[in-house]
């Protein structure tokens, strides 16, 4: 059990650090022409195609589970990936796009409230510690400053996008559905990309493309190569990274670790593009370690039978999530 949990803790990782990837990639894209709807779009349609094969591939002699598991699917299509996306480039238009991402990444904290609620056992005080820790961090990191008259509306939206981001977790940790990780993840892409498809056709995400070369780490690159790069790294690699690791190491924990992506965002900004965090962000990032490392003591110190279960982790209420690409 101990060499599955870490495991999981190396999958999760990675996958955050794929996810990292994907401001830098999609940020090139938006610089080049496209709207940040076109760039979401392309990004999980392209990736659903990418993994139909293998998502089918991996049901071959058990094709009951994927009618048993319908419902995980649509939830995760929907809520995870298409309802989250939306959600975030709306609140965007409305608020600034480092509150929109801080109260999306509020999932993880929604996630311990509904387990509270749903178990009526209280998390362990370390957890609740942990939790504002992480919060804290992540708003030093995100540049969150003083703002006055803030759309309600925009808050709302963003609100909604933590609910997405919250399922990511809930539904990935899943089991009980017998859908294996990459079919889990491949085909809820494929519905959320018919749904971000339906948004773009009726207006509600406005679609723009552009053939105009991409700059990454100052070099003018083809598009298409940041395109498969943020489709392959920061989406299909992100995904199935992501929803195996946190199979192996439940959701609550794994959710804080998720708060590592945008750490990794900032590392990988240093590294390809010179620049370099201010004092405070690396103030907040040394708060979101400290977060997920009390998180993690605050789990460890409940009773076994207590704690977020790996084999049979905690369900949504129906059955059963991009982390969606940044500005």
């Amino acid at each position: 059990m101990t060499d599955r949990r870490g495991l999981g803790l190396i999958l999760c990782l990675a996958a955050a650090g794929a996810f990292g990837f994907s401001g830098i990639f999609a940020s090139s894209l938006i610089a080049s022409g496209w709207s940040p709807g076109a760039v979401t779009t392309a990004r999980i349609g392209l990736a659903a195609l990418v993994m139909l094969v293998p998502s089918l591939l991996a049901l071959r002699g058990r094709w009951s589970t994927l009618w048993a598991g319908r419902w995980q699917v649509l939830l995760f299509g929907t809520f995870a990936v298409a309802i989250c996306q939306l959600a975030y480039f709306s609140a965007v238009q409305r608020i600034p796009p480092a509150l929109a991402l801080l109260i999306e990444f509020l999932g993880p904290v929604l996630l311990v409230a509904w387990t509270w609620a749903r178990t009526r056992r209280s998390p362990a005080a370390l957890t609740l510690v942990g939790a504002g820790v992480a919060v804290l961090g992540l708003g030093l990191v995100s540049g969150v400053g003083q703002a006055e008259g803030l759309d309600p509306i925009g808050i709302g939206l963003a609100l909604v996008s933590a609910v997405g981001n919250a399922v990511y977790w809930a539904s990935a940790a899943s089991t009980t559905h017998g859908l294996p990780p990459v079919t889990l993840a491949g085909l809820g892409l494929a519905v959320g990309a018919v749904l971000l498809l339906v948004a773009g056709g009726v207006g509600l995400l406005p679609m723009t493309v552009a053939v105009a070369p991409t700059m990454l780490a100052g070099v003018e690159v083809p598009v298409a190569v940041t395109l498969g790069l943020l489709v392959l790294v920061a989406t299909v690699a992100a995904y199935v990274l992501g929803v195996t690791g946190v199979r192996m190491l439940g959701a609550t924990v794994s959710s804080f670790l998720g708060y590592s992506e945008p750490l990794f965002g900032l590392l990988w900004m240093a590294v390809l593009l010179a620049i370099v965090p201010s004092p405070v962000q690396w103030v907040g990032a040394a708060a979101i370690l400290a977060g997920v490392v009390l998180v993690r003591a605050g789990e460890l110190r409940r009773p076994r039978a207590e704690r977020d279960p790996v084999t049979a982790p905690l369900e949504l209420p129906i059955v059963v999530p991009e982390m969606p690409a940044r500005d």
